[in-house]
């Protein structure tokens, strides 16, 4: 891969294997595949070849494990690795191997091709829908069924699918974005549908890439008989227990068949923990660890569940203006005032970030808002009518024109791009983060426009205000972290979660009339006046109990999962 640059690999999603990780994943689709000895020819396929580390670990597996005729079929669409690919095969000692090496996508392959090989190995490329363009998204997922924002080893997957004999292996590493997001859901589907999922491992933060990947192992067959086997989960995490309660271990590879909590050689603990896959209850559901302790937690969380944050209200994400330097700006202060913008609104943003309250008001960032409510319906404002406005647009009338979506959808060349709910800014919302280590959840009474960083909810209806502080009052409880690793555990690197809108909308709350959400209302509140004036720490160590309270729990359980 030496001969990409950073970007080309970004590009073109080329995270090539690690060694370890190859012979790890060969190995586990050989045990899978018990090769009889009357086979008379493998076909095997890596269709997203690279530099060769993973058909080349197979290959050595297969004939570890039984000398026996291949036919290897390689595809890539980069010359220059699939040329150095080719020689490192070519190579070796292992004559037995008949090679077919093609330069084209797999993709265009796939389309008519079905049912050929025994084995296929794969660690497709990378490549999200707003790095693969528009155009390329679409054609893509109409070929290949696929919804929403696609990444290219979704469809990789579905080829895979098409081409793989009935009752052939398949050992696949992946993003595992795909377990948990709702640009997943047809994906886990279409693999629920046409394989036999064997085995699957999150990696998690292990960091077995260079790059900021977190990878997961595919091992499946192709179906060929009713039989529906329960599928093993194992999950691998950072932690951040102490370190004396560690076994230590060379490396990730030494632990992926143990359970239990694991020091490396560079200090970096891991939690190893042991399963079945739950896929939820419908097509699509999202993919968990399922374990009878886990299990059992989830399971006395839903029996004390009355509602969930979807009942309250609508969550969107926050404005797009895509002009930031336009339209957001922290030097607003320093224009003279008499040609400051008459549209301006204050912002928030995850500068401002702290739970139950906002941080930094003074700081506060503020915004050029163009749209506004008219006889009940969102618009752009008249520009005629705030001339100061008009006349600093103006100035940067050239850069903002330049966005040809905007007058493509027959919108106004001023307008910010989604501005959401003019009429909503002014309603109590509770707003947080998309990504951090702990849910950080706030209150905002200010009427200020939320940005695109982060999420935000209005109540429904007017009663369901109280219930606002009672969402805030949960998300912000030792609980809720609990929940969200046990329903979804869908982290970054250094244990940051991912609070998505697919998430938060099923967050539990206790039944609306029950003693305890009043309780945790009065404390939610009390939390958000102290903030900033007095020490709110023995109110949230009883927020916290509170809220386990209202689930079922006690304090202590809220490490169980």
């Amino acid at each position: 891969m030496q001969h990409l640059t950073a970007l080309q690999r970004k590009q073109e999603g080329a995270h090539y294997t690690p060694h370890a990780l190859a012979i790890f994943v060969a190995r586990q689709m050989c045990k899978a595949a018990e090769i009889a000895p009357k086979t008379s020819t493998l076909r095997v396929l890596d269709p997203a070849v690279g530099d060769g580390e993973l058909l080349f670990s197979l290959l050595k597996e297969i004939h570890a494990s039984r000398p026996i005729s291949i036919k290897a079929t390689a595809f890539d669409t980069d010359l220059t690795a699939l040329k150095q690919a080719s020689k490192r095969v070519s190579s070796t000692a292992y004559p037995r191997i008949r090679a077919n090496w093609r330069g084209e996508s797999f993709l265009d392959f796939a389309l008519t091709a079905s049912g050929e090989f025994d084995l296929v190995i794969a660690n497709p490329p990378y490549v999200r829908t707003q790095v693969l363009g528009q155009h390329q998204a679409r054609t893509i997922a109409k070929r290949f069924g696929l919804e929403g924002r696609i990444d290219l080893y979704h469809a990789f997957l579905l080829g895979i699918a098409k081409v793989l004999k009935p009752g052939g292996i398949g050992g696949v590493i992946v993003s595992n974005r795909f377990l948990t997001t709702q640009a997943g859901r047809v994906v886990r589907e279409q693999l629920m549908e046409r394989f036999d999922l064997l085995h699957v491992w999150d990696l998690g933060d292990t960091k077995l890439f260079k790059a900021a990947v977190l990878p997961s192992i595919l091992l499946f067959r192709k179906k060929s008989n009713p039989h529906k086997p329960r599928t093993k989960f194992t999950s691998i995490y950072s932690c951040k227990k102490p370190k004396k309660h560690a076994v230590e271990a060379e490396n990730i590879f030494d632990i992926v068949e143990k359970r239990g909590m694991f020091m490396l050689p560079n200090a970096s603990t891991y939690r190893v923990t042991q399963g079945k896959l739950d896929a939820g209850q419908t097509p699509g559901d999202v993919w968990r660890l399922s374990t009878p302790k886990n299990d059992a937690w989830l399971h006395c969380v839903d029996e004390h569940t009355g509602l969930r944050f979807s009942d309250v209200g609508k969550i969107r994400v926050g404005v797009k203006t895509t002009a930031d330097k336009v339209f957001i700006r922290s030097d607003w202060h320093d224009l003279p005032k008499d040609t400051l913008p008459e549209l301006l609104r204050p912002l928030v943003t995850h500068h401002n970030a702290r739970r139950f309250k906002a941080q930094n008001a003074e700081q506060q960032r503020r915004i050029l808002y163009t749209h506004c409510m008219a006889d009940g319906r969102k618009e752009p404002v008249d520009l005629s009518q705030h001339p100061r406005s008009q006349r600093y647009l103006e100035t940067h009338r050239e850069q903002l024109e330049a966005r040809k979506y905007v007058k493509n959808a027959g919108r106004k060349w001023f307008e910010i791009w989604v501005p959401q709910d003019p009429s909503a800014w002014d309603k109590p919302k509770l707003v947080f983060r998309d990504i951090s280590k702990e849910p950080t959840f706030w209150m905002d009474l200010s009427g200020a426009i939320v940005n695109g960083d982060c999420y935000w909810m209005t109540a429904s209806k007017p009663e369901n205000e109280r219930l606002l502080w009672v969402a805030m009052g949960v998300a912000n409880s030792r609980f809720i972290a609990a929940y969200y690793d046990a329903r979804y555990n869908n982290k970054l690197y250094a244990g940051r979660r991912r609070f998505m809108k697919q998430y938060v909308e099923s967050f539990p709350l206790p039944p609306p009339d029950s003693k305890q959400t009043k309780n945790i209302e009065e404390c939610s509140r009390a939390i958000y006046t102290g903030m900033g004036s007095t020490d709110c720490t023995g109110l949230q160590w009883e927020l916290d109990k509170i809220v386990a309270n209202a689930f079922g729990l006690g304090v202590e359980d809220l490490a169980a999962t």
